[in-house]
């Protein structure tokens, strides 16, 4: 009983954490510019698990019961996409002479702390996905085997973060040539974009 639901956790929390977003273009960029990598996967993989473990002890129940919290984040969110979107789009527009700076509007350790952070926590979709809807899938276990459930979701962030943050390397070859990189802050750049606009014409529920 417990293997099976880790193993349906495992995949529930895949199905949810593989998806693009913010955060993934985020962890993706810092890979790509090799910033504080190992930092920027601990810090994703340790939300995701703290996010999990909330929504399986039965915290999704006050989001669900304060809309107020996840409107609050909606704007938050919007606004720091907007930032950064814009961010990313004067990287892609300045070309070759932003290319010596690659990573250093996020170069301290602080920064990508804070720009991590921000990524996560900010998200409410975040909330509304691992949080309180694994929550939710969670209550069809009892006892130990709905932990269970959740380590195996926890498992499936762990691996996710990692082969993210590591396996991105293997594009470096590409990311040598200075149009790559402006292809990918024009592709981020309209992403992030995209994200807020929907975040602020789509009322959360």
């Amino acid at each position: 009983m417990y293997f099976a639901a880790a193993t349906t956790g495992f995949f529930s929390g895949a199905g949810l954490i593989i998806a693009i977003g913010a955060q993934n273009a985020f962890v993706l960029r810092q890979s790509l510019a090799r910033r504080h990598v190992g930092l920027v996967i601990g810090l994703c993989a340790l939300s995701d698990m703290l996010f999990i473990i909330c929504g399986v002890a039965g915290i999704e129940v006050l989001v669900s019961a304060w809309p107020g919290l996840l409107q609050a984040l909606r704007f938050g969110g919007a606004a720091f996409l907007a930032v950064y979107g814009g961010m990313a789009a004067w990287r892609a527009w300045r070309g070759q002479a932003a290319m010596t700076q690659a990573g250093a509007g996020l170069a301290s350790r602080r920064r990508v702390v804070l720009a991590c952070l921000a990524f996560t926590f900010l998200n409410p979709h975040v909330y509304l996905d691992t949080m309180v809807l694994l929550g939710s899938l969670s209550t069809q276990y009892g006892g130990m085997a709905r932990w269970a459930f959740a380590a195996g979701a926890c498992l499936a962030s762990v691996t996710w973060f990692l082969s993210l943050g590591y396996g991105a390397r293997l594009l470096l070859p590409v990311f040598r040539r200075p149009a790559a990189w402006r292809v990918l802050d024009a592709l981020v750049a309209v992403f992030m974009l995209v994200l807020c606009a929907l975040l602020l014409v789509r009322p959360l529920h």
